[in-house]
């Protein structure tokens, strides 16, 4: 096992719904600790650099939107292969494929939307996560 630092994204479905905690509970029960945690709201550039591999889609204009319609809550959590087990915790990207249990399953969009409004975003890869950590908390956020 290794130690990681991973994001977590709250994205507005959960802010909106009120389940930051509820989740966020989920993934101290796990152990994991948190190293870093702030409410933003996401310019047009940081979402255009965080999505640069969808920025060109026609779709991109509303996954900024959605982004864009609350605050969101971005958190550094750290644990034993935290990467691979917060993506297990939340089931897959789409919440009406995900099982009941997951955090995308029990609180993602079942409809239309559940690709996008899949309640958390979170890094992929030990790679990802360090771009991903320094896109979102500056020097000193992460203790």
């Amino acid at each position: 096992m290794s130690l990681e630092t991973t994001l977590i994204l709250f994205k507005p479905d959960a802010v909106s719904k009120n389940l930051v905690g509820t989740v966020l509970a989920r993934f101290e029960k796990e152990g994991f600790t948190i190293r870093g945690l702030k409410v933003m709201k996401l310019s047009d550039e940081l979402l255009a650099e965080h999505y640069a591999h969808i920025a060109d889609k026609p779709f991109f204009p509303e996954v900024r939107s959605f982004m864009q319609e609350s605050p969101v809550v971005a958190m550094a959590l750290e644990g034993e292969n935290v990467i691979a087990r917060v993506r297990d915790l939340l089931g897959p990207t789409d919440s009406a494929a995900a099982e009941a249990g997951t955090i995308r399953g029990d609180f993602g969009d079942k409809g239309g939307d559940a690709k996008m409004r899949n309640v958390c975003h979170a890094s992929d890869g030990v790679e990802t996560a360090q771009v991903e950590l320094k896109r979102f908390f500056n020097e000193g956020e992460i203790i």
